[in-house]
């Protein structure tokens, strides 16, 4: 890590070698740009963002990688947008819409009280069947047994896949 704004958080750092990060080797393997996944910050225990990166070649021949430019994504305002759309949550509070990396690990929610708590989802058949490239819904269980009617779509992000989840409890009869 040579540049990192704002100054006072490049002084803190407690690593200055990020090569072992997913956007890093992805923008290193596909020599183009990559979108990680969530980075869930070791000072703080909500997801905090996504690096896209870029392989830097060299001045004298362009084929050469002499490294990668990196920036990174707040959620804050996909977050905001979310929230927007004035779902009504169910007693449990998760049905609506979230955003999931390629991981499972939530990036967005629509729900205000669990937009900053890490969440995965990697255990949904519907995430499941998402990552595989397929889209639908199906009826999956969450958070202790509770029944959902989940919609799941893959997004193409570069080389990267992400899912967007629609819940929505079934009541019962």
């Amino acid at each position: 890590m040579y540049f990192l704004e704002p100054y006072s958080t490049q002084q803190t750092l407690t690593k200055n070698n990020y090569a072992f990060r997913d956007y890093f080797q992805g923008a290193i393997k596909t020599n183009d740009t990559y979108l990680g996944n969530v980075i869930i910050g070791t000072a703080a225990s909500h997801p905090i963002e996504a690096a896209i990166a870029v392989p830097v070649y060299s001045l004298k021949d362009n084929s050469t990688v002499v490294g990668v430019w990196a920036g990174s994504i707040n959620f804050n305002i996909l977050d905001k947008e979310l929230q927007s759309l004035n779902i009504t949550s169910s007693s449990d509070g998760r049905n609506g819409v979230v955003y999931v990396d390629s991981n499972g690990q939530k990036i967005v929610d629509y729900n205000i009280s669990k937009s900053e708590t890490p969440e995965s989802f990697a255990n949904l058949n519907s995430f499941k069947d998402a990552i595989s490239g397929k889209s639908g819904s199906i009826i999956d269980t969450i958070n202790n047994n509770s029944k959902m009617l989940v919609a799941y779509q893959p997004v193409k992000a570069f080389h990267n896949t992400w899912v967007v989840l629609l819940m929505q409890p079934i009541l019962p009869k």
